[in-house]
């Protein structure tokens, strides 16, 4: 499992790379075309999908660096037990609003599967509202393997990264 999880992570990048780049692409050449006289009005649709899904799938890789933002002030003036008991509730807390957040994810993708893009007509919203619970059905992943990593490290001094 933790092999599909490292390869999947590998692909993430690069989808989340590539949407990122075609996002830009397509605002440039909406611009461009708007200029000319021939407007792509799907372009910013497009492009929207495109960011929706590129910082989903970012937040997941950040998830896996540990790239987010953190305050240690505290913590680190824990004990050893005190603090390994506090991530462990702390990744816990994160399980269950990623949990809560997939199924609420999927209720507004299926509430807005009638709901089409204004510039790309028959496109279906959800597109979008899927990259929701999809991106957090990948950090839940993250998460768990971060959990299960963390309780088989057991309690370390501060000095050691979490």
């Amino acid at each position: 499992m933790r092999s599909f999880h490292h390869h999947l992570g590998r692909a993430e990048a690069v989808i989340a790379g590539s949407f990122l780049v075609l996002m830009v692409v397509l605002i440039f050449a909406g611009g461009v075309g708007r200029l000319m006289g021939y407007p792509l009005n799907w372009s910013g649709d497009a492009a929207t999908a495109l960011f929706a899904w590129a910082c989903f799938l970012s937040a997941d890789i950040a998830w896996r660096h540990n790239a987010f933002m953190s305050v240690d002030l505290l913590i680190d003036r824990l004990t050893p037990s005190a603090r390994h008991a506090l991530v462990i509730a702390n990744h816990l807390i994160v399980l269950a609003f990623l949990a809560f957040i997939v199924v609420a994810g999927l209720w507004l993708a299926w509430i807005s599967r009638a709901r089409t893009f204004q510039g790309i007509p028959n496109v279906s919203y959800s597109i979008v509202t899927l990259s929701l619970p999809i991106g957090c059905a990948l950090m839940f992943m993250t998460s768990a393997f971060k959990l299960l990593d963390h309780l088989k490290a057991g309690p370390r001094p501060a000095t050691e990264e979490q």
